[in-house]
Formats: structure tokens, sequence, C-alpha cells
């Protein structure tokens, strides 16, 4: 259940999302319209990945773009098959969308191979991309690797550098840090080895954390503390997706960090008890 405290923050985004499509819809002739762009992976599902991201961008008012990186066979228990896109399409993909349209803000995800991680590190530099927000993923929850070996390697030495702010969960901040992540000290720990490897900034989800649920906002050497409420759900497949989307469509709506992180967390929860209950496994958000 709720607490105080997200009710508020739940209210804000809601608020602060019916004024911005407000705005839009009355200025649509004369506002640019906001946009994002997704770099990731399909989930057959529809809970996570591409999907859960072009829906998180529409919740909050921004024109959605995708690059699709793999193509996976999934449900909400778990990954049947995965395949990945060459890195030429991918880069194809980004160039098209982003020639024509523009992204006002980046979403990376599901990069699945060494060769992608390579492609849209320079695919940032060459096209200038900003407010790049990087959720590092490496593996399902179920297990099932999403990223190669060589693609975390990459991703450590080109990618972090190039992000504005990269979106780790403890897993994958104990895998790019080097160190296992299990604490609020662990955490800060990690937040600083990946600051220098080159992350300007760094957010550790703390849904796992031994103790209340706190993610870790590292930027410019200060430590930021977001609690939440902990939520006993089953429904809970694309959480991290689905974070990292809604913080790069606040970005774009030109929310500085510390508030696009605090909306973002305000939609999850929201998008938690929104949940429609779908599927026999982890079950999906709801997104709207």
């Amino acid at each position: 259940m709720a607490g105080a405290s997200d009710d508020a923050e739940i209210e804000a985004f809601t608020n602060d999302s019916d004024r911005a499509l407000t705005d839009m819809s009355r200025n649509s002739s004369a506002v640019r319209f906001p946009t994002a762009l997704t770099i990731a992976g399909s989930d057959s599902g529809g809970g996570a990945g591409i999907q859960a991201d072009l829906k998180t961008f529409a919740a909050h008012g921004v024109y959605g773009l995708s690059a699709i990186t793999a193509i996976t066979a999934q449900n909400t228990q778990g990954v049947a098959a995965s395949l990945a896109i060459a890195a030429e399409m991918v880069v194809a993909q980004i160039d098209a969308v982003v020639d024509d349209i523009g992204a006002d803000a980046v979403k990376i995800g599901m990069l699945a191979t060494g060769a992608n991680v390579t492609a849209v590190a320079e695919a940032i530099d060459r096209l200038s991309l900003r407010l790049v927000v990087l959720d590092p993923v490496i593996a399902s929850t179920s297990g099932a690797p999403l990223l190669d070996d060589d693609g975390v390697d990459r991703l450590r030495a080109q990618l972090l550098r190039r992000a504005s702010v990269v979106t780790p969960n403890l897993a994958e901040a104990s895998r790019l840090a080097g160190r296992e992540v299990r604490t609020l000290a662990d955490a800060r720990e990690a937040a600083r080895r990946l600051a220098d490897l080159g992350a300007p900034a760094v957010i550790i989800k703390g849904g796992h954390l031994d103790g209340p649920p706190i993610d870790l906002l590292y930027a410019e050497g200060t430590f930021s503390e977001l609690p939440g409420e902990r939520r006993l759900t089953t429904a809970s497949h694309g959480t991290g997706c689905t974070f990292s989307a809604a913080l790069a469509a606040r970005l774009a709506l030109g929310d500085d960090l510390v508030h696009a992180t605090q909306q973002a967390k305000a939609y999850v929860a929201r998008a938690l008890e929104r949940a429609p209950g779908l599927g026999h496994g982890r079950g999906p958000l709801g997104h709207f």
C-alpha cells in the first residue's frame, strides 16, 4: 500500500502531466512536440523494453521514437528466446528518426551485443544526442542473459561516459562496479566507482536493497536518497524499463535531473497501482 508521501508524489505527477498535455493540445501548431528515442529490445509480452518505453512516453505527452536492438520471445513468466539485430540495422533506425524528427532525450535499454554497444556509442557522438538515460540491461529477472560479456565490457568503457545518467539496479551496479551491492553503503561505493568510470550521474535503484527501498542519486559529488514504499505485488515486470523511460520523458519535457527522478518514481508507483493483472507470472504495469 502506498504511503502519504507516495500519494503526494503521484498526485503531483498527475497534475504535471495533465498540464503538459493540455498546453501541448492548445499550442500544437505553435510549439514543437517533445520527442524521446528509445534504443532497446522488443518484449513480445508488452511489459518491458520498447513496448513499455513507448507507452511511458505517450503517458507523459512525449512523442516516442524507437530503434530495436533485439527481438525477444517473452511473457510474464520469462524469456523463451532472443535474437539480436545487426548493428548496421540498429544504426539505420537511429539515423532515420533522428535525421528527420530529432530526439529531445534518449533512453537506452537492452543492447544485446558488444557490436550494438559500440554502434550506439558512435551514434551518440555523430548525431550529438543529448539527455541520454542509460539503463544498463544485462540480464532478465529470470536470469536470461540480455547482453553478452563483450557488451558488458564495452558498455563500461564506451557508454557510461556518454550517458547523462545511468540507472542500474543492484545486480547491474554490482556487475559494472565489480563489487556486490546489497546495502545502501554498498550502493554509495558502487555509484562512486561508476562515476570514476565516467558516468556524469548515477541512480542506483534500491527496490532489492536490504531494508527500505531507497533509490540513490549521485551527481556532481553529492548523494541524494529517494525513499519509497515497499509494495508486495507480482505485477512488477518492466519497472526498470518504465522508470528509465519516464526519466527520459521528464528530461525531454525540460525537468532538471532531481525533479525528473522524483516524477519518474511517482509515475512507476502509479503504474504499479494500476497494474491490469495480466499473465501467470510477474505481470505488467498499468502505464495509462
